[in-house]
């Protein structure tokens, strides 16, 4: 029988030593996980299948409720035709700028594998999530080929200013962290309520969104538990710098993946006006913003990087929810 810890440094090491050993035991979980269950872009999706080729005027491509435009005049006013192009191109570059922020996910991902002791449990499993997201990256670009749409994804003086981004695990892993669940977490909320509109998806769409969903679960359940075991024991000034960094990286990246494609509104020639009040200043667009961060800003609570000083920086950047969690007092 094991006896009591007799002091409160024992039992504070007993709780390091259960708390370290669970964190393990995911990892190596997730990492069983990405060997029994993932897929092959090229094996797992039927291209060539009839029912799979991309037709810039299939109605399934109109613009779904999700995204605001689908509801508003102007877009009702267009020809069916039109309304699905405009659809595919929303897609299709929704895909190209997701395909680009993995590539800078991985480019990160190895710089923190680099560094990682022999025997780290996190080496295997950021080697499983590197080659699911080279295969998203295959993906994607393949089913932006065959839209035969010119989609550029994101724009290039912010893809310049990304190229940082593989380079922040160098400074601070815990930020990177915060980074990549800035980039994964919209596009999941996004997909997961796609996918739950009761609408008819083009096949093709949809299966490319329900293997995306599937392997991000693991991804992102990566991130979130390497910040609740790395984040608390971080020194406070530490902490405070990231509680700071944190609302500013996920409000940036939300909208980076939420908003509309300039090329889209230059080449249907969408009103200023339209885009102003579909996307600017209309509050639902601004709720959609709020709720795809929802789940990275309870975890932020959680682990305490929210306070009195860094809610104010939430709200500022617009992806504050007043029924959040509540800060520490």
């Amino acid at each position: 029988m094991t006896s009591a810890p007799s002091s409160t440094a024992a039992r504070e090491r007993d709780e390091q030593v259960a708390n370290r050993n669970a964190y393990r035991a995911v990892i190596e979980r997730l990492s069983k996980a990405s060997v029994d269950k993932h897929w092959e872009p090229y094996r797992d999706i039927p291209w060539d299948d009839p029912e799979f080729q991309v037709d810039q005027t299939d109605p399934r491509w109109e613009l779904p409720g999700v995204d605001r435009l689908g509801g508003h005049p102007w877009y009702l006013s267009r020809s069916p035709e039109v309304r699905a192009r405009i659809g595919l191109w929303r897609v299709a570059t929704a895909m190209k700028v997701g395909l680009q922020f993995e590539n800078l996910l991985k480019r990160g991902l190895l710089n923190y594998a680099y560094r990682l002791p022999n025997g780290s449990p996190e080496f295997r499993y950021v080697y499983h999530e590197t080659t699911e997201e080279a295969h998203h990256g295959m993906m994607f670009q393949e089913f932006v080929n065959r839209t035969r749409l010119p989609i550029r994804g994101m724009p290039g003086p912010l893809s310049v200013v990304a190229q940082v981004a593989p380079w922040i695990p160098l400074i601070s892993t815990e930020l990177f962290f915060v980074f990549v669940l800035g980039g994964e977490d919209p596009i999941d909320h996004v997909q997961r309520r796609l996918l739950k509109d009761g609408r008819v998806h083009h096949p093709l769409e949809e299966t490319i969104m329900r293997i995306h969903i599937a392997e991000e679960a693991r991804h992102i359940s990566f991130a979130r538990h390497y910040l609740r075991n790395r984040v608390p024991r971080m020194p406070a000034y530490r902490r405070l710098l990231l509680g700071i960094a944190s609302p500013i990286i996920l409000g940036v990246m939300a909208r980076i993946m939420l908003a509309p494609p300039g090329p889209m509104i230059r080449r249907f020639r969408i009103p200023a006006s339209v885009v102003t009040e579909v996307y600017l200043r209309n509050p639902a667009a601004k709720q959609e913003i709020r709720d795809s961060v929802g789940k990275t800003r309870e975890l932020c609570a959680e682990i305490g990087l929210i306070n009195p000083l860094t809610r104010r920086i939430w709200q500022v950047m617009g992806i504050w929810e007043d029924a959040a969690p509540s800060a520490p007092r």
